[in-house]
């Protein structure tokens, strides 16, 4: 580890190995004995001492003596001896630190015995076993991470240990730990507001100076390069969480029904709605960051129609933090009309402290917004979009048919007034920070060239704040020109970069309306957007396709589907010929409670006989097997659940029309057809052909 060469083993080292070996089972088992037992002697807990001083990994050996010494120290009452006792137990600790100074068994220990509170600690012995510690391996991130628990026991200023952090960067512009330290720290300071620490514009001014120092003395080191990507994230991001986008957006109008305004002409005047011919709206709030707190205080709807039941709230996430940067709710009409009427809802957005984001700031930025619902008499004609199967193939040109207007993206925007105040302190930095790595650029190295793409797309949404659009496309372009050298330069993250270079993509077509309308098509009666053969590896920007109704990604290079669950508006979906590998991957979908039409043939689904993918997506189908009627349904008709498990907790959810999934290769597994058409009832059309 850090560069140090493993010298060859040699036999005397082989025979001595052996002997520990040996002794280090025997101790083992005669700890196990006496845990189970729980005898607590002296010469018993000696062995545990004996097991540690050889192997402080040994986990059990700790927990042992935390009983031990739990138990023995109920009879002690004499101060002396329980000062004693937690002095013995320290010693133990710091015999097992100098075996193994990275052992995460023997610091927790450490830690443990200090949250007793059994007696006064020593500060000055504590610091002093850091410092020749920390003098032996500056960077063990274990002596750091007890260096900020042992500040915050004692009181310590964090001034104070940021002071500390100089020192040792003063020391080692290398000591990644420190620059680490002082991350934590400065952030703790600035969001408490300490003497010192009321301006972020000068203090992160002056932190920028620091690093750039230390990354022009050694560029080839990392350290430096992490801290300047965190100053980074603080400089070109708000400091509150911010509402960007909402669906429906500001003046939309929403229809049951498709209506023209004229007869012979292709104009819409207003967006059909697939979602109300079952009587449901879905609003969708789409933050710049993970937040929670969204409930019925925190956002306020409005509107005389009847929504039936309590409007609540769901994260539209795929962890289970609770935390999410997209938000919706679902309103249930019951209106009954016979003739055509239209209502207004209103979504407000007050300053809130319920709306909080990882970090613990509030929502301050009030936000309204009004759109309109037109409900159409029930005897109107409906449309059935799948009388016939999707012909993904055949879809007309991506033009816009006669006058009509797509959704003006400056209508999904919901603050990009309000975060102006900074931005212009934020656009002249990074404008600094760029022309002085491009004096540093060096053609081999991928830390000069990643910074400076993460500065340019940095600059670009700073760019997207009022500012102009030409200049915000040139650092895309800038910035795709980086990822695409670093994709050669350094093919170990390789797929790191491609995701990075999707990412950037993403956002040059989607940042406007002219870019977007090359692949967009407002047409009768769903809206279109293509983006295929563009090598895309993720999808992102995903709160500017909020609108949209047909999406199709074909022909690219996806992994993962994370991202579509914001387009709750979404009725037809093509990923057809990506790298879908498993149905895990594909859980996001499930979020998307119209979505009728999906094609996922000629994917990587089930090409491996063990896919180990599937348990390590971020997805609560990996760790959530429950019992549910499904299982039982698919055991019925002797469908092997084990294998199909990610398969069934998919197919559940959903409440398609149409599927393709040929050209993979779980299609042609046993029972695959019998499990989808089970879970499935209202499919019509399996890989085109009809289901009677």
């Amino acid at each position: 580890m850090h560069g140090r060469p493993r010298r060859p083993a040699k036999p005397e080292d082989e025979e001595a190995a052996s002997a520990k070996a040996a002794k280090l089972r025997d101790l083992q088992e005669q700890v196990l004995r006496n845990h189970h037992s729980r005898t607590y002697t002296k010469e018993a807990i000696g062995l545990s001492f004996k097991l540690l001083e050889i192997n402080p990994e040994a986990y059990t050996a700790w927990n042992y003596r935390k009983l031990a010494f739990q138990h023995n120290i109920k009879e002690l009452s004499d101060p002396e001896a329980i000062r004693s006792a937690v002095d013995d137990e320290l010693r133990v600790v710091e015999v097992a630190l100098r075996q193994n100074p990275k052992s995460y068994g023997a610091w927790y220990h450490r830690k443990w015995l200090l949250n007793q509170k059994l007696s006064p600690v020593d500060s000055k012995r504590e610091f002093g076993l850091l410092d020749k510690l920390l003098k032996v391996d500056a960077r063990n991130f274990h002596g750091w991470n007890y260096r900020r628990f042992l500040a915050r026991f004692m009181g310590v200023p964090d001034e104070e240990e940021l002071k500390y952090t100089m020192d040792k960067i003063s020391d080692n512009f290398s000591n990644y730990s420190a620059w680490h330290n002082r991350s934590i720290l400065l952030s703790n300071l600035l969001i408490q507001q300490r003497k010192g620490f009321e301006s972020k514009q000068k203090i992160f001014s002056e932190e920028f100076e620091l690093v750039t120092q230390a990354l022009f003395t050694d560029p080839s080191d990392q350290s430096g390069w992490f801290y300047h990507l965190w100053l980074l994230a603080q400089t070109s991001t708000p400091d509150n969480p911010q509402l960007v986008a909402s669906w429906p957006c500001n003046g939309a109008k929403l229809s049951s029904s498709l209506v023209k305004e004229k007869a012979g002409e292709n104009t819409l005047s207003s967006i059909w709605s697939h979602s109300l011919k079952e009587r449901t709206v879905p609003i969708v709030l789409y933050f710049n960051e993970p937040v929670k707190g969204l409930n019925q205080s925190s956002v306020k709807v409005k509107s005389d129609l009847d929504f039936g039941k309590d409007i609540q709230w769901r994260a539209l996430s795929m962890t289970d933090s609770g935390y999410s940067n997209c938000w919706t709710t679902y309103l249930q009409i019951t209106n009954e009309c016979s003739s055509s009427q239209q209502y207004s809802v209103e979504v407000s957005i007050p300053c809130s402290d319920d709306i909080v984001s990882r970090s613990g700031s509030n929502h301050n930025c009030s936000v309204h917004f009004t759109f309109t619902i037109e409900l159409i008499s029930n005897d109107t004609q409906d449309i059935d979009l799948f009388d016939k199967p999707v012909a993904w193939n055949c879809l007309e040109s991506l033009q816009s048919h006669g006058n009509c207007e797509p959704i003006p993206f400056d209508q999904l925007k919901i603050t990009s007034a309000l975060v102006e105040e900074d931005s212009n302190w934020h656009f002249e930095s990074l404008s600094e920070q760029i022309d002085l790595f491009r004096e540093l650029s060096d053609d081999n190295s991928k830390f000069v060239k990643l910074t400076l793409a993460r500065l340019l797309l940095a600059c670009a949404a700073t760019k997207s704040r009022g500012r102009s659009l030409i200049e915000r496309k040139g650092y895309c372009e800038e910035a795709l020109g980086y990822f695409s050298d670093l994709i050669h330069l350094d093919p170990s993250h390789k797929q790191y970069y491609e995701d990075e270079r999707s990412l950037v993509l993403m956002d040059k077509l989607t940042c406007d309306m002219e870019t977007s309308m090359k692949h967009c098509s407002v047409s009768v009666p769903l809206n279109h957007v293509q983006l295929c053969r563009l090598s895309l590896t993720c999808i992102g920007f995903a709160e500017r396709l909020m609108w949209v109704q047909v999406l199709v990604l074909s022909h690219n290079s996806l992994r993962s589907v994370e991202g579509l669950e914001a387009l709750q508006q979404l009725v037809s979906l093509n990923i057809s010929n990506n790298h879908i590998s498993n149905f895990t991957a594909l859980e996001p979908l499930t979020k998307i409670i119209f979505l009728k039409a999906l094609d996922l043939s000629f994917n990587e689904i089930g090409v491996h006989s063990i896919d180990t993918t599937r348990y390590i997506c971020s997805s609560p189908f990996s760790h959530k097997i429950q019992a549910c009627e499904a299982f039982v349904e698919c055991q019925k008709k002797d469908i092997n659940v084990e294998e199909y498990w990610d398969a069934i907790l998919f197919f559940k959810s959903l409440k398609l029309a149409q599927l393709d999934i040929k050209g993979n290769a779980v299609a042609s597994k046993e029972n695959f057809r019998t499990l989808v058409m089970t879970l499935i009832p209202s499919l019509k059309w399996l890989n085109s052909e009809c289901i009677n």
